[in-house]
């Protein structure tokens, strides 16, 4: 996104470091992601969304040759490089690839540690640092390549996952339940879907206040849907260090939320998890975070 932009190369740094300092990668199986391919990503996509980012990702060679930008501005908080193509499609690769491991029972879940994030992405917009959504291109995958007949999406990042609702709404095969501050970015209408579960809460909101929404709100109808498969937008930027939002969260309460996920998933979906990475931005929140969540998913 260019130096000093929040959604930098160092957030997977740091979510790296936490991991080998903790001994919590011993517990882990590593897997590189495949790209996605274009067929796949038109699953909840427009191809001239599609076109018009790889043209201006592949645009810039010759604008850099010519001595000019390294950076296309998308919108004012998205800037896009020579190298941003082949990073959305191995990002949407790794929550397909996930998809499928899960779904053959190589793995009982998986975590995606993937930059750019994806659940601002609507379906024919790129904003809010994301270009192609990627939770909601693995869930539409599950549905279309693997034929599940219901699958949910869980979203506990701070700002609302505008593109995923605007992608999934109306899709009954699809749950989506979500929590974020409100008011805040993005600032658009809320569709009233009846598949959508969106849990608005004003700034400075606290752990407890959440897990209490969760458990009269999310999990009776994550228990109704039954779910074959849960994914999750995991984006840790409600944590009450991240200054990028006003939320009061802490590794324990992502812990819990996860704990709380994990069951539903359990009941209903044999344990099978694809979670994504989204938003997290202090660096050192974001790492202790992903421990929390990872323990939980992990077992250990």
């Amino acid at each position: 996104m260019g130096n000093g932009h929040p959604e930098c190369p160092q957030r997977l740094d740091a979510i790296e470091d936490r991991l080998l300092i903790t001994g919590l990668d011993h517990a882990l199986e590593r897997r590189e992601a495949t790209p996605a391919s274009m067929a796949d990503l038109e699953l909840a996509h427009g191809r001239m969304h599609l076109a018009s980012l790889r043209g201006l990702s592949d645009g810039l060679r010759d604008e850099i040759a010519a001595g000019g930008p390294t950076h296309a501005q998308v919108d004012p908080d998205t800037s896009i490089n020579i190298h941003s193509w082949d990073a959305i499609l191995v990002a949407a690769g790794a929550a397909i690839d996930a998809t499928d491991a899960v779904l053959a029972g190589e793995l009982l879940n998986a975590f995606c540690a993937v930059r750019p994030p994806g659940h601002h992405a609507t379906r024919n917009q790129a904003m809010g640092f994301c270009f192609v959504n990627n939770v909601a291109v693995a869930a539409k995958y599950a549905l279309e390549r693997h034929g599940l007949k219901r699958v949910a999406i869980v979203d506990f990042d701070v700002h609302h996952g505008n593109g995923t609702e605007d992608i999934v709404a109306g899709d009954e095969r699809i749950l989506m339940c979500s929590f974020y501050q409100h008011p805040f970015y993005p600032v658009c209408e809320h569709s009233s879907a009846s598949n959508l579960v969106n849990l608005p809460v004003p700034a400075y909101t606290k752990g407890m206040e959440i897990r209490e929404l969760i458990d009269t709100m999310w999990l009776p109808r994550l228990d109704a849907h039954q779910p074959e498969l849960i994914f999750i937008s995991a984006g840790f930027d409600a944590h009450r260090e991240d200054d990028m939002g006003q939320l009061g969260l802490v590794e324990q309460d992502y812990a819990w939320i996860t704990q709380r996920i994990k069951e539903v998933a359990q009941r209903h979906a044999k344990g099978r998890i694809v979670s994504c990475l989204e938003g997290g931005y202090d660096l050192s929140a974001l790492a202790r975070s992903v421990e929390a969540h990872l323990r939980v998913l992990a077992d250990v």
